[in-house]
């Protein structure tokens, strides 16, 4: 027995995604900045960052709205990667950067 929506499950792991690697560590990254638990230059990231996290979020609203399986599955995944390189961008960058630093 097939899958009547093969793209039902792809639509919750993009949700997921988009939530828990792309707005939450977004959100603890401006934290640790508005705090200045991190050096100054991590702030600068998140001007790359907060486009991406708001990239996908676009794409996932216009991947649930898609009517064509296949449309839809092209942009949940597009959704995917700009919260990978969001989260490459801000974890990675934060990292980087502490170890630079000292910090």
């Amino acid at each position: 027995m097939t899958n009547p929506n093969p793209v039902g499950p792809l639509r919750w792991y993009a949700v997921l995604a988009v939530l828990f690697f792309g707005i939450l560590p977004t959100v603890m990254v401006a934290l640790l900045v508005a705090r200045g638990n991190t050096p100054g230059s991590v702030g600068w990231l998140l001007i790359g960052g907060i486009p991406l996290v708001i990239s996908a979020i676009i794409l996932l609203v216009r991947g649930f709205t898609a009517r064509d399986p296949e449309t839809a599955a092209i942009l949940l995944r597009r959704s995917m990667a700009f919260v990978a390189g969001a989260d490459v961008l801000l974890l990675g960058g934060n990292a980087l950067i502490r170890m630079a630093t000292g910090a």
